[in-house]
């Protein structure tokens, strides 16, 4: 632990990460599974942005915006997972830039994602509840708005609350009881006035959380409705199970943010805060790309042509290894 001493008292440099040091007997097993979860993570959502780009039927808005989903899960599941990781190795030393960049990073792809999957859901149902309208309503220039303002108010709201913890002081204790550096934790172990950053942090949580929630809800509403009208009982099942889907994933991930930033903060609550936290820092990254993407019939299409090529490629390289030996 790096300390400096400063007016009698004692100013930490470094904090210590806690992780899930509750799970002492299961530290192997869980670092094998993390390790997984964030191998398939990264995969899937390679891999969606690269079929994205390299098929031209992919060119859509929904693909457009699922390409911008997956590329915010890579930055988003790799803010967290390393460092959980190296945690659970036994290093839980994080220093306090690398906290600071870490919480940003965190809440600002956070936010993000909630501007974006209130967009998706605003394509959805344009495109099921109004489709005569859909090509003059999602014009390339809207969802390219739509993608660059929920970028930039995640990275442009969340640098006030950068700036203002920037500013806190930490003399101890020097352990955060988290398995990342995230907003109440940090504010608990530090020594100098952390209410106007305690409430800041409330208040933006509400704003990004709460609006795009509702929004996100309310489309879906209006997209169930719809597809309840559609005469073909397979359609009818086929739509409802796609969009279901969907809205369980959403509700999964804005529920357990609300519960964690939104709701008073009690002990009991505080207790429950990190398995809440595991939904929208590690599973949700996981199971986008498999709920929005590797179901829809146009991704397996287009990667079933990919796996074809790929097996064909092989073995034609085979057969020029044989030939050429023989």
């Amino acid at each position: 632990m790096a300390i400096r001493e400063e007016r009698n008292q004692t100013i930490i440099t470094e904090l210590i990460l806690h992780g899930f040091g509750d799970l002492q007997d299961a530290q192997a097993v869980l670092f094998l599974s993390l390790l997984l979860i964030y191998i398939l993570t990264m995969t899937g959502n390679i891999l969606i942005i690269g079929l994205v780009v390299a098929n031209n039927n992919l060119h859509t808005p929904m693909y457009f915006f699922l390409a911008n989903l997956s590329c915010l899960e890579i930055f988003y599941t790799s803010t967290i997972l390393p460092k959980v990781l190296v945690t659970l190795r036994g290093n839980g030393a994080i220093s306090i830039p690398g906290c600071i960049a870490q919480f940003y990073f965190f809440a600002a792809l956070a936010v993000t994602e909630c501007g974006l999957l209130a967009m998706m859901s605003y394509d959805r149902y344009v495109a099921i509840c109004k489709p005569l309208y859909y090509a003059t309503l999602m014009t390339e220039k809207l969802c390219i708005f739509m993608a660059v303002a929920s970028w930039m108010n995640g990275f442009l709201s969340m640098s006030v609350m950068m700036y203002l913890m920037i500013r806190l002081t930490f003399c101890g204790p020097v352990e955060i009881e988290h398995f990342f550096c995230d907003l109440t934790p940090v504010a608990r172990i530090s020594c100098s006035e952390s209410q106007n950053f305690e409430l800041l942090g409330f208040i933006f949580s509400t704003i990004f959380t709460l609006p795009p929630f509702l929004m996100t809800l309310t489309s879906y509403m209006f997209i169930i409705t719809t597809i309840l009208k559609i005469p073909s009982a397979t359609g009818r099942k086929k739509a409802f199970s796609t969009c279901s889907s969907h809205l369980v994933v959403v509700t999964i991930y804005y529920g357990t943010l609300i519960i964690v930033y939104v709701l008073p903060n009690t002990e009991s609550m505080r207790k429950l805060n990190k398995v809440f936290s595991v939904f929208y820092t590690i599973l949700t990254p996981l199971v986008n790309p498999l709920i929005y993407s590797l179901r829809n019939r146009e991704v397996k299409k287009t990667l079933g042509k990919f796996v074809g090529k790929l097996i064909q490629n092989t073995k034609a390289q085979e057969q020029e290894t044989i030939f050429s030996v023989g």
